[in-house]
């Protein structure tokens, strides 16, 4: 289905860590976001001085794609507070080159492998046009509520 809107609508991140620009579509199994490596663009803080992205973003901004398309999936079934995922790990994560070109549109595409309550496994890939810069497989959890609170109440022990 064709979304295209704000990726931030789907995914409650703010600035800086917001690392998506659109969310172009979504199916139970696939989703396709896209963000750009222009100076103005939410990637800038990220850029080299030539503009470039370190391609080790690429693992984030694939996870994110996921959180993108979890965070669809839950409005449709009327969820009105978007829940947090975590990234887990990855298996097979290869970026093809150390640097994502400058001024460069770039599209992820995440297809979900296997999901159960909490956990799922996605693979994917980053291209710009026809060249793939990055690929790899990433599993996720989405911890619920008491879990939510365990993981924020040791961040404010002293």
């Amino acid at each position: 289905m064709l979304i295209n809107s704000p990726a931030a609508v789907w995914l409650p991140h703010g600035s800086p860590m917001m690392l998506l620009d659109q969310l172009i579509a979504v199916t139970d199994e696939q989703v396709h976001c896209q963000v750009s490596t222009c100076r103005t663009g939410v990637l800038a803080p990220f850029l080299t001085p030539q503009g470039e992205l370190p391609a080790w973003f690429g693992v984030e901004i694939m996870a994110q794609t996921v959180g993108v398309w979890s965070g669809w999936h839950a409005s449709q079934r009327g969820v009105t507070l978007i829940p947090p995922g975590m990234l887990l790990g990855g298996r097979g994560w290869k970026a093809h080159q150390p640097r994502f070109p400058a001024d460069a549109t770039l599209d992820i595409t995440m297809t979900l492998l296997m999901r159960d309550d909490r956990m799922g496994s996605f693979e994917g890939e980053i291209c710009h046009g026809a060249q793939r810069l990055a690929s790899g497989r990433l599993n996720t959890y989405q911890p619920n509520e008491a879990e939510l609170q365990q993981l924020m109440s040791q961040g404010k022990q002293p």
